[in-house]
């Protein structure tokens, strides 16, 4: 049997106004090869960017892969590894009622369900190279 491919992709979000215009954007780095991703939305939120730049990045792998996924989103990050069994539990529900973004979060299942993902938490605006860059790229993809 083959072994998976490595994979590490970094992800942010950003809004003009929440809600308001957003973009997302994602780095891939496997061995020497290295993609962007990007794109946004004219009527959005912060939360649904982080979803989407993660999801469109898990994406485009095309077999299953060893991933680590960097994102400075603790809503990413918890919602996957704390809450989202429960909210499956639920039918895609909270305790208390409906669940924000539940498209975005039954789709990114279904793509994580593809690969081995490490979910690392890194702080924002605080000078790590890969964060900052890929900030930038999401902040350009958002529409005028």
């Amino acid at each position: 049997m083959a072994i998976a491919p490595k994979v590490t992709i970094y992800t942010d979000g950003a809004c003009q106004g929440n809600p308001g215009p957003g973009g997302w954007a994602a780095i891939l780095r496997s061995g020497k090869h290295e993609r962007e991703l990007s794109g946004g939305e004219r009527d959005t939120t912060n939360n649904r960017m982080e979803l989407r730049a993660a999801l469109e990045a898990l994406r485009v792998l095309n077999e299953p892969c060893q991933v680590i996924l960097y994102t400075d989103s603790e809503y990413l990050k918890r919602g996957v590894t704390e809450w989202m069994p429960s909210w499956k539990r639920r039918n895609w529900r909270r305790k208390s009622g409906q669940l924000a973004n539940a498209d975005l979060w039954m789709k990114l299942d279904e793509e994580i369900s593809r690969h081995e993902v490490i979910w690392r938490w890194v702080k924002g605006h605080a000078g790590h190279p890969m964060n900052e860059r890929v900030d930038k790229l999401a902040k350009k993809a958002i529409p005028n």
